[in-house]
């Protein structure tokens, strides 16, 4: 009788172990293309993984990224899906709070709802860290009312770009928010999309369109080993956030992904 429950347990519970354990793989996956690593982890100062802590300093002030372990305190360990999701695409907290766009939700608002839970399982599998959240040191016109206009007007102005359906925008514009760094923005902090991509002087981030001032006379080849090895035709290398972007997220894209990002880059701009 007792060999007859263990086999009908097996029987039950091995298919949802492995399908739990596919859908970790996933989000695993998604998260090393979404780089949360190096944004929630304070690899300056020898921090632990994800549990935030990393400062942004921006024209506005200085973002303090949050602890995304789950921690049900400190970290995201009592969000529930919906939660997840609503953070992710409208920025809006579990407490009803917004925030800023140093978390990137306008690039992840087009996330497929299947990634996002993915993600999700990946980060609820990982060991939850207890570590408070730091307070962000910000410009004092910044509050909760002025957020909620930006992104009004945010969402009444945006514009998205070409090409926006296909499997390398999902990488380069959505998961890989570059974007957020590679394209310029106004003086209220909105992405300049008609210049999508073609460089923000203020971060440093050069063009990688495909214009001849960005990445238009490189070889496929030169922007793999870009992606991969964070190398530049000149025979230098990328280094600061760009070096982390590639250890953490680009040299981990698998082949196919890397073919369709390259794919999107390359298509002509207007």
């Amino acid at each position: 009788m007792q060999l007859f429950a263990l086999l009908l347990w097996l029987f039950v519970a091995l298919p949802v172990i492995a399908a739990d354990k596919e859908v970790i793989d996933k989000g695993r996956y998604i998260y090393q293309l979404a780089n949360c690593y190096a944004c929630h982890t304070d690899i300056e100062n020898g921090g632990a993984d994800l549990a935030g802590g990393r400062a942004l300093e921006t024209e506005f002030g200085t973002f303090y990224t949050p602890n995304i372990t789950p921690h049900v305190k400190t970290g995201i360990g009592s969000w529930t899906d919906e939660q997840f999701i609503t953070a992710l695409t409208r920025g809006i907290s579990p407490d009803g709070s917004h925030y800023y766009p140093s978390f990137p939700y306008i690039s992840y608002h087009d996330m497929t709802e299947e990634d996002m839970l993915a993600l999700k399982a990946y980060l609820f599998s990982l060991p939850a860290v207890s570590q408070p959240n730091k307070q962000h040191e910000l410009a004092w016109y910044l509050s909760q009312p002025t957020l909620m206009l930006w992104k009004f007007l945010n969402n009444l102005l945006s514009t998205k770009p070409e090409g926006e359906s296909s499997r390398g925008a999902y990488l380069i514009n959505t998961l890989g928010h570059c974007n957020e760094c590679h394209t310029p923005r106004g003086s209220l902090g909105m992405l300049k999309m008609q210049h999508h991509l073609q460089g923000n002087e203020s971060l440093s981030a050069p063009d990688i369109s495909s214009t001849p001032a960005g990445t238009g006379n490189w070889s496929d080849e030169e922007l793999t080993d870009l992606f991969r090895y964070g190398a530049l035709p000149d025979g230098d290398y990328v280094a600061d956030h760009m070096g982390e972007v590639v250890d953490y997220s680009t040299s981990q894209w698998n082949d196919e992904d890397l073919k369709e990002a390259i794919r999107y880059l390359r298509l002509p701009k207007n």
